[in-house]
């Protein structure tokens, strides 16, 4: 490979990720690294093409900030690689969270759990009515995303907006940048 053909074929891969065609980005960035393994663009190129397979958003971002980093830090590689890790990390430490059962991670104490307040509504036909009745004292105890989202959902159809709104926001931390979660937020105020 010559220095024209591995200036091309980063730009091949780099047209490719920016078009999140993330698989023959990832083959590209993978070609040139075969040939040249301490190439920098093409280390990151393959971290961030196989990050965008599962997470275009946070790839495009990365590779966002690497193009800003990358001639000002030597270690911009690292940078790169360890803000990767920590995202995976979170994800995971996230996904065991949401995945231990309940009776593991909370105690009932005053709450209840998030079925059995629905079950209550059932029985007593009407969503803001067990709500209102219980706000105060008992705490709604909700195990997945499913349940948050219906939760916030219901909260707004019954003009619990504000509240809504605060547990949006409370969430932020745990579900970061999930699509369904922030579309919540257009529900809730209303936005079509």
């Amino acid at each position: 490979m010559s220095k024209v053909s591995q200036d091309l074929l980063l730009k091949r891969a780099e047209h490719a990720f920016l078009k999140g065609d993330f698989v023959n980005a990832l083959r590209s960035y993978g070609l040139i690294l075969k040939e040249y393994p301490v190439l920098d663009e093409a280390k990151v190129g393959v971290f961030l093409s196989d990050l965008g397979m599962e997470s275009g958003e946070e790839a495009q971002a990365l590779f966002d900030y690497y193009q800003v980093i990358r001639d000002e830090k030597e270690n911009a590689v690292d940078i790169i690689e360890g803000l990767i890790e920590s995202l995976d990390t979170s994800k995971l430490q996230l996904e065991e969270l949401l995945m231990k059962p309940m009776e593991e991670e909370v105690e009932y104490g005053d709450g209840i759990r998030y079925s059995d307040f629905m079950d209550l509504v059932k029985s007593r036909g009407s969503f803001k009515t067990t709500f209102e009745d219980i706000m105060f004292s008992t705490k709604v105890v909700i195990s997945n995303k499913d349940e948050f989202m219906h939760f916030v959902k219901q909260l707004s159809e019954e003009g619990f907006d504000e509240m809504a709104l605060g547990y949006l926001d409370a969430s932020v931390s745990l579900f970061g940048n999930d699509q369904e979660i922030l579309a919540l937020y257009h529900v809730v105020r209303g936005v079509k």
